[in-house]
């Protein structure tokens, strides 16, 4: 999936991105949400960036991940406000307000494939299932990729946490 990823052009990628987005923000739960999580993309995942400013200025909380450890927390996110942070990712800075699992109202999750009943196949260190598994965390959740990133079947562990909805474009 990574090389099929990498694959896609620049203008492909772009064109995708901007369709998964304009899906995610029709659905009911985003337009209901205060507060999105989302992610700064690397370069084989549907560039995030301007959806993320695009739903600032609607007035939305916009929240996305830093790495602490072996735990992923959720921050305010200003474009001018991140830096490269681990595994080569744009993170906020540490001035940046935590954001809890419990005000979080939608999470936008990135993924190396998906299957229509949700199942997620991540990069492997489990941060997202972990997130997701908190007793404080209710979001509604959204896994977001290409349109060849979805599949009949993945492998599945008993910590993997299914995404209430799939949007592969």
């Amino acid at each position: 999936m990574r090389e099929r990823n990498r694959a896609l052009s620049a203008v492909e990628r772009s064109a995708a991105a901007e369709r998964i987005f304009r899906c995610v923000e029709r659905l009911p739960q985003f337009e209901q949400a205060r507060c999105v999580a989302a992610f700064c993309a690397l370069s084989d995942e549907p560039t995030s960036q301007e959806a993320l400013q695009r739903w600032i200025a609607g007035g939305r909380r916009v929240v996305v991940p830093r790495v602490e450890g072996d735990e992923m927390q959720f921050y305010d996110y200003l474009p001018e406000g991140v830096v490269r942070g681990a595994f080569g990712i744009d993170e906020p800075t540490a001035e940046a307000r935590l954001c809890l699992p419990s005000e979080i109202d939608l999470v936008v999750v990135p993924g190396v494939a998906f299957t229509r009943e949700g199942m997620r196949l991540g990069r492997g260190r489990g941060y997202y299932d972990k997130y997701l598994a908190q007793r404080d965390f209710r979001a509604y959740t959204v896994g977001v990729g290409y349109a060849h990133q979805l599949t009949e079947k993945l492998p599945t562990e008993p910590h993997d946490r299914r995404l209430d909805e799939v949007v592969c474009l």
